[in-house]
């Protein structure tokens, strides 16, 4: 049978406890996701991540992601220097291999669909 998952609410879901951010820049910035779907084979997650103010780094050599910002807003540095803006509503797509850093200006709370799969888009 198809799976049709359905996701409700998410802008106020609990996402659960929060924890250090692994990778920032700013001490005592925090972070909590909840993962909604998986596949079986693990490689493609759909899930709600939330940030608290601050800056860290990010390395998408190994998934692409898909994000689209429910809450807050944040700038992402591409390593080529290059800043992008967003905030409620709006989405970016990494690409695998997508490296650079992300200032959380204000708490964000985002949807992001991972996939760490064979062919990705460019």
């Amino acid at each position: 049978m198809t799976d049709l998952s359905t996701f409700a609410a998410l802008a106020g879901i609990d996402i659960g406890a929060w924890s250090d951010k692994p990778t920032t820049l700013n001490p005592g910035q925090k972070e909590a996701a909840k993962s909604l779907y998986t596949t079986p084979d693990g490689k493609l997650d759909i899930g709600i991540w939330e940030a608290t103010p601050g800056r860290f780094t990010a390395d998408r050599s190994q998934a692409a992601e898909f994000c689209h910002f429910l809450q807050g807003r944040i700038v992402m540095t591409h390593l080529d220097g290059t800043r992008v803006t967003l905030g409620p509503g709006d989405a970016i797509m990494l690409p695998r291999g997508w490296k650079g850093t992300w200032e959380i200006l204000e708490q964000t709370r985002k949807i992001y669909v991972i996939y760490s799969g064979g062919d990705t888009p460019d």
